[in-house]
């Protein structure tokens, strides 16, 4: 049977658009549900298939279980939101974006249910927040105001190119490169401060955590960066896992 790999699920509100477009037809963007095509690509690329989850089920528990029964992977995915402060026993002190509950909610679940079943899981972006943040840890909510003398971690270039270097200490990710320097892509205004049960492996030369690992779980990785679109060393380590069960 093939592995099958969980992915988490972005969504977006939508536009209402009510000019015409090229062809004189009024067509306004509905709210989505979506994954970057390339995480999936990544993913099946490997022999490895996948499911997509939507970002708020009607039971989070039903849900955590299935993936836990049926598939063999899970990726928690980045998107454009916010984890809220409150979700780390802190409150709001400086920059927060658009925050989604229900997907938050159903992502931090996961990610604990996987930390204790010792299940393959991959965080990518607000991926290794929700990991760190279901591990106890905490987050830095605006790098910007926080963190004194910190680089520009919202890069002005497209994410398909590399904005700044990271060094990687021993642990899978560096397994999965092959390197202890590498050049990542950088989309993000906050990062790990606590990492809670995690292991810190990659920091940004400003001291941004870029990577944790789980000290003891065969399998449990977040990277800060979207390994999707540059290089999917990653992606390919975590279909390893979810192809060969311990």
């Amino acid at each position: 049977m093939t592995p099958i790999v969980a992915v988490t699920a972005d969504r977006s509100p939508g536009e209402p658009r009510t000019e015409p477009n090229e062809h004189g037809r009024i067509r306004p963007l509905p709210a989505r549900v979506h994954v970057n095509e390339c995480v999936v690509s990544a993913i099946k690329a490997n022999g490895v298939d996948c499911i997509i989850l939507p970002p708020e089920p009607a039971n989070i528990e039903t849900t955590v279980n299935w993936v836990l029964n049926h598939c063999q992977g899970l990726v928690i995915t980045g998107g454009h939101f916010d984890i809220h402060p409150s979700l780390y026993g802190h409150t709001v002190d400086a920059r927060i974006d658009r925050v989604d509950e229900g997907r938050t909610d159903l992502e931090i679940a996961l990610a604990r249910a996987t930390i204790k079943e010792n299940f393959p899981v991959l965080g990518i972006c607000g991926g290794m927040q929700a990991l760190a943040v279901a591990g106890g840890g905490t987050l830095i909510q605006d790098i910007r105001t926080q963190v004194p003398g910190a680089m520009e971690h919202e890069q002005t270039t497209p994410p398909t190119e590399p904005w700044h270097p990271i060094t990687i200490e021993t642990g899978l990710i560096r397994k999965a490169y092959g390197c202890s320097i590498l050049r990542v892509n950088s989309t993000h205004h906050q990062a790990v401060d606590d990492p809670g049960c995690f292991t810190i492996t990659a920091r940004a030369p400003d001291g941004i955590v870029e990577a944790i690992e789980h000290p003891s779980n065969r399998c449990c990785v977040g990277v800060q960066w979207h390994p999707e679109f540059i290089d999917p060393a990653p992606l390919r380590m975590l279909a390893w896992f979810a192809a060969n069960p311990k």
